[in-house]
């Protein structure tokens, strides 16, 4: 299925000079948001995972759905003051500044297997954050996982250590 009719640029956003791919349409059709969900699972296999990690906010879209389907545990990572309970945090670097990154510090347990997802793979900060947290409470990362990589930003470079599976690439 071509998943690129579904992705819509949107120019100038969130600043000038940025082209944005936006998943909402592909998230308004029920078959393509479907069809998306069953070929990011492919992308997963047979692997042994015990929990998945969605990144805030997009990759919340499809991190619950897979980890239902893996017979997971789902593990959400929040923007900096979002999560009520003991947790870990990350600095990340942005193009104008910081970011931090947080998960509860409970969320994985050492020797746990873990999916890492996320909507877009771009530049590779908020991914590398986030193997951070993981490797920090000891899990394994099995695989990263993206519905879209903008391959020339060379995100991966970032993360090439790590497994890394995208459904589409720009």
């Amino acid at each position: 299925m071509d998943f690129k009719k579904y992705i819509r640029d949107v120019d100038n956003f969130p600043k000038e000079g940025v082209v944005f791919k936006d998943i909402t349409p592909l998230l308004q059709s029920n078959f393509a948001f479907k069809s998306a969900a069953e070929e990011l699972l492919k992308l997963i296999g047979n692997q042994d995972v015990n929990k998945v990690v969605g990144m805030e906010s997009r990759g919340f879209f499809f991190a619950p759905w897979l980890a239902m389907q893996l017979n997971a545990g789902l593990v959400p990572v929040r923007k900096a003051g979002k999560l009520p309970f003991n947790k870990i945090s990350e600095t990340y670097a942005l193009e104008y500044g910081e970011g931090v990154l947080e998960m509860h510090a409970d969320g994985i347990l050492k020797g746990e297997k873990v999916i890492i997802h996320d909507d877009v793979l771009a530049t590779g900060g908020t991914a590398e954050a986030v193997c951070k947290l993981v490797k920090k409470l000891g899990g394994e990362i099995v695989q990263c996982n993206f519905l879209i990589e903008l391959d020339f930003l060379n995100g991966k470079e970032k993360i090439e250590e790590y497994t890394i599976k995208s459904l589409m690439h720009y």
